[in-house]
């Protein structure tokens, strides 16, 4: 990969910095914006934009569907069977899930 700029900032006694000009024209960063850090798997870093999510006007409309069906047809509902329910544990039997755990800023 090829570098296209390169900027140095310095940490203060509590680990705070200046994000460097370049790198907030290049992000299109404004005073009080957010930025998220992200890890590859050899240890390189990234920072990116955390701006907020935009809705999905598919999954409203699709979500809003399904709650007027079902306050429509409410005698439509019904447990999926034995069959079904086994077929989805085995998809999922190799992941590791604690319910407990909370959810990342990407998730939530």
């Amino acid at each position: 990969m090829s570098t296209v700029s390169q900027d140095v900032s310095k940490l203060t006694d509590r680990y705070q910095t200046t994000v460097p000009n370049g790198v907030r024209k290049q992000l299109n960063l404004g005073k009080g914006d957010r930025i998220r850090y992200c890890t590859d798997a050899n240890g390189r870093v990234y920072i990116e934009p955390a701006r907020a999510e935009e809705d999905d006007p598919a999954l409203g409309s699709f979500l809003a569907f399904l709650e007027a069906d079902i306050k429509a047809r409410p005698e439509r509902l019904q447990a999926f069977d034995g069959a079904l329910y086994t077929r989805l544990k085995s998809l999922v039997a190799d992941m590791a899930v604690d319910l407990d755990d909370p959810l990342s800023i990407e998730d939530e």
